[in-house]
């Protein structure tokens, strides 16, 4: 599954990288290509292209705080958590997904 997302948190330092990481790091653990924009202190980082999101399946923003250019995403499935979802329990949050998914089909 192709996945794209955003993380931010009130911050903007460590729990935005950190939740960053783990849902690329289980995310490809698990089959995923994932790739996640960072919205922090010093501004948009890794900023999704275009084509990226016109490629997923599924868009999870991880954020504490409101995200910047959300209307990029109409159309696409959204999952939006706290960071410390993705910090704590990304795997779960995955099967979680992985789960809803297959049901609604």
């Amino acid at each position: 599954m192709n996945i794209v997302g955003i993380s931010a948190c009130t911050a903007g330092i460590a729990h935005t990288y950190i939740a960053k990481e783990k849902l690329i790091k289980t995310g490809q653990e698990l089959g995923h290509n994932v790739r996640i924009e960072t919205q922090g202190t010093i501004g948009i980082e890794n900023e999704l292209t275009k084509q990226e999101i016109e490629a997923a399946d599924l868009v999870i923003i991880a954020a504490d705080i409101k995200v910047s250019g959300k209307e990029r995403f109409k159309g696409k499935r959204i999952i939006e958590i706290p960071t410390h979802i993705a910090i704590k329990a990304p795997k779960q949050l995955y099967k979680k997904i992985e789960m809803e998914l297959s049901a609604s089909k």
